[in-house]
């Protein structure tokens, strides 16, 4: 099975459509993502970079306090119970 030259222009162009396809599709999905981040950075997406770093250090402590309230409620209920008559 021998291939005449012909046939190989014809694979060659076939190849070159495809890669000119695929980088203009990369070229306009690569423009989308630079649009996307000028947007952001325009609407202030990127203006608070240190409280989130922070927040992560104080997550705990709000967890505990909430943790503690509750603990602090279910006394109370419990207290107000045993404070009652009994009928």
């Amino acid at each position: 099975m021998s291939f005449s030259t012909q046939s190989y222009q014809v694979i060659f162009v076939l190849f070159m459509s495809v890669i000119f396809l695929l980088i203009i599709i990369s070229i306009s999905v690569a423009s989308v993502f630079l649009v996307g981040f000028i947007w952001a950075v325009k609407n202030g997406q990127y203006e608070d970079d240190y409280s989130p770093s922070v927040r992560m250090l104080f997550d705990d402590e709000r967890l505990i306090k909430k943790k503690d309230t509750e603990l602090d409620t279910q006394k109370e209920k419990t207290n107000l119970n045993k404070t009652q008559p009994q009928a």
